[in-house]
């Protein structure tokens, strides 16, 4: 059924009404976009939205009041609109999972990236579903929203739509988008249309338009901030700007039997069941049984890139990337095939020196239900961090692969020697970082990674050879740590941590303090955190020292003391600057033997 400007105007009122209604039961929340956008979302919703088919991203997520009450009226599942803002119901800002949310939304920009990604997957996956995005002023002032515009225009996702609610406020005052938005747009390859946002025939007409075009659309709505009330296109108008009495006189005169009813039909002729979280593929990696060189020195980056080889030449449920350095980062093989613009038979995405827009695009395929890998350097994982923390907040099982892990990238200097990023990155909850230092670790971080389909992954790899140590047999990597190397004596007077390239180095101090000290690799500090009290004693016995080429800090969460690295580094030769900053097995040996001889 197509609903007229009159049905419309009605069906408009009661979202508006709703919306306010569930503001004033949290006593906060963003009534300007719900009063100045409810328009454009209800005409998407009711005469453009194919449930099931097509999906709608909110990027502009502190109008997640408007986007419930639409949602709510539509028949979608979703808790009481009284719960908003409440402990244990509709979240501040929309969240991935709850039905019809299909990213999650708040920080400025990132829906853009995300609706991009869920455009792309649906071209790989050769449907025919259009994403529409919902944007603001604020959302286009991003440096990642203009990275995903860029990104969506080379690769001409003509099924995407973004509608630009156009008021010119914003928080501090008068919005400061570009001078002339349409401008950038167009040159960034969209199909720009402007109308007035308060039209629903204009409305109607550039939504019909958008549907036969053959790049992206991008829609200028021009919009008032928080229509109908006292503060309406001012800056007030953004947040609560309002007393609760106007807001209450507001959600009254707005309600509308008639858009009730209305609502009602789209309800009653609507599937129910189609927008759930979708139920991600395990690649089959029964294949990937590899034997893995010992006593050899090889990068793990080289190593994961042997693994993916394989993989992908078994498995099409995923999709590679690179933010421009796929050589570098060994995700490119001959199993992979680009994805070109307005081809999208691939399985690879260049997204160009755009390592925050690939996050977020990333964050929309997963969304689909697609598992997507990107990679870059460590030290950028820091452009990207807005992304992988979004990723980690909805369980997105988005895959990280970060190379050039420490300063021993050498000659590029300090600009490219992450010191904080893999301590930090251990920080983030609900985030898999996995350090390999051999071909059995680097495989068991694959499997791992791919395996999880409740939360993202970060696998950090070397650029730098690294001397390939032979694991026991009686190893488990899935509790996170084992003894790599053993002490020869059943006392042990040390135990030395290490992860990636370090672990070779803790062997190499090993050898040199003694038969009463061990060695133990710990790939992933996170899964170890999380076994028992006794398994933790069971392998770090006696004076525990942490060997790590990264910010020491955190360590001291399980050791007595860390040889790590607390200040960036040097320009020169890779192997010489490792030295320089400390990580050296007879200047180690030496400060952990005064402490032992104590």
């Amino acid at each position: 059924m197509i609903y007229d400007s009159k049905k419309l105007q009605e069906m408009s009122r009661a979202v508006r009404s709703a919306a306010l209604a569930s503001i004033i039961s949290a006593r906060s929340g963003h009534v300007g976009i719900v009063l100045g956008a409810a328009d454009v979302v209800t005409d998407i919703f009711a005469n453009h939205l194919r449930r099931g088919t097509d999906r709608f991203v909110l990027s502009a997520g502190h109008g997640s009041a408007l986007l419930y009450a639409v949602l709510k009226l539509a028949g979608y599942a979703l808790p009481p609109l009284e719960s908003f803002r409440k402990i244990g119901g509709l979240p501040g800002h929309p969240e991935f999972g709850i039905p019809g949310v299909f990213a999650t939304t708040g920080p400025l920009g990132q829906g853009i990236g995300n609706a991009a990604g869920l455009a792309l997957a649906d071209k790989m996956g050769k449907g025919d579903g259009r994403v529409y995005c919902l944007c603001s002023d604020g959302d286009l002032m991003e440096g990642v929203a203009q990275e995903a515009i860029a990104f969506a225009g080379r690769y001409r996702l003509n099924n995407l739509i973004v509608v630009w609610d156009d008021n010119g406020i914003s928080i501090d005052g008068a919005a400061l988008t570009d001078m002339d938005v349409p401008m950038r747009m167009e040159a960034a390859g969209w199909h720009v249309m402007s109308i007035d946002g308060h039209d629903f025939e204009q409305i109607s007409d550039a939504l019909d338009d958008a549907a036969n075009c053959d790049g992206p659309v991008f829609i200028q709505a021009k919009t008032t901030l928080g229509q109908g009330s006292s503060v309406a296109g001012t800056p007030r108008a953004h947040g609560l700007g309002v007393d609760l009495g106007e807001l209450g006189r507001l959600a009254d005169e707005l309600h509308s039997d008639k858009g009730l009813e209305l609502w009602g039909e789209v309800s009653s002729t609507s599937s129910h069941g189609d927008d759930v979280v979708p139920a991600w593929t395990v690649p089959d990696m029964t294949p990937l049984n590899m034997t893995w060189d010992v006593g050899v020195d090889i990068s793990t980056r080289e190593l994961s890139g042997m693994f993916l080889a394989r993989l992908m030449s078994n498995d099409n449920c995923i999709v590679l990337g690179s933010a421009d350095l796929g050589g570098s980062t060994n995700v490119k093989s001959d199993a992979t095939h680009a994805i070109n613009p307005g081809e999208f038979t691939g399985n690879y995405v260049n997204y160009g020196v755009r390592e925050h827009a690939m996050g977020a695009v990333m964050n929309g395929l997963a969304a689909a239900g697609m598992r997507p890998i990107g990679s870059t350097f460590l030290v950028f994982s820091d452009y990207m961090r807005p992304s992988i923390r979004l990723a980690a907040l909805s369980g997105l099982p988005v895959i990280y692969v970060f190379t050039h892990d420490s300063i021993a990238v050498g000659e590029d200097g300090p600009t490219h020697q992450p010191i904080e990023q893999l301590p930090s990155l251990r920080l983030m909850p609900n985030l898999n970082v996995l350090r390999p230092c051999n071909g059995p670790e680097v495989a068991f971080s694959w499997t791992y990674a791919l395996s999880d389909t409740a939360r993202p992954s970060c696998i950090v790899l070397s650029r730098q050879k690294v001397w390939q140590m032979s694991v026991p047999e009686s190893a488990d990597m899935s509790r996170g740590a084992y003894i790599i190397k053993p002490a020869a004596s059943r006392r042990v007077r040390a135990t030395l941590i290490a992860t990636g390239s370090e672990v070779p180095l803790a062997a190499d101090v090993a050898e040199k303090l003694g038969d009463d000290v061990q060695v133990v690799s710990m790939p992933c500090v996170s899964m170890f955190r999380g076994q028992s009290d006794e398994f933790k004693k069971e392998i770090l016995r006696g004076y525990v020292v942490a060997i790590e080429a990264a910010a020491g800090a955190p360590w001291f969460e399980f050791a007595d003391a860390v040889v790590g690295i607390d200040e960036f580094g040097a320009s020169g030769d890779g192997a010489a600057v490792y030295k320089q900053c400390g990580f050296d097995a007879d200047a180690i040996a030496r400060q952990i033997k005064k402490y032992l001889n104590k």
